[in-house]
């Protein structure tokens, strides 16, 4: 194995351990911003062994695109260095682009989503009120020959007793 391909393979498990560090930080910004009853939270515990382990499915693939899976003494130093790396320097500006994707994109999104969603069921809530509106006095209607039949009936029966 020549010298550019080890290099090139840490360089490799160094990203593997800085994308480690944003995932995790992810998943951690999204726990903390979820109420203590949700879902989420809960399980979060199992929610983080589940990332874990695709992350070290993820290891393992870039290591068989790297190196076709030789695992190397260094290879878990890398990855340390990797998360290191990410808490030290990448940390922030990660988090700057996150929260610019969140207000840039996510959000107008998400108020299309809601806006849609709204006119909707607006939509929807004007409809069944013309309708009831336009069937309201045929359901009188039927309610006050209900209550004569009914009276009629309870007179016939006492003349009959």
């Amino acid at each position: 194995m020549s010298l550019s391909v080890q290099f090139f393979s840490l360089l490799a498990m160094i990203g593997t351990g800085i994308t480690a560090g944003i995932v995790l930080d992810l998943f951690g910004t999204i726990v903390a911003g979820c109420d203590k009853r949700s879902f989420t939270r809960r399980w979060a515990f199992w929610f983080e062994c589940l990332i874990w382990i695709m992350l070290g499915i993820m290891s393992f693939w870039v290591l068989m695109m790297v190196r076709d899976g030789a695992w190397r003494m260094y290879d878990p130093v890398a990855q340390v260095s990797g998360l290191l790396l990410y808490a030290a320097i990448f940390h922030y500006p990660v988090r700057f682009v996150g929260r610019l994707l969140l207000l840039v994109v996510l959000r107008p999104i998400w108020l299309i989503i809601r806006l849609v969603y709204l006119t909707i069921q607006r939509i929807f809530s004007v409809i069944v009120s013309i309708l009831s509106f336009i069937t309201s006095p045929f359901l009188r209607l039927v309610k006050n020959i209900g209550k004569f039949l009914q009276n009629k009936c309870r007179v016939l029966y006492n003349r009959v007793q």
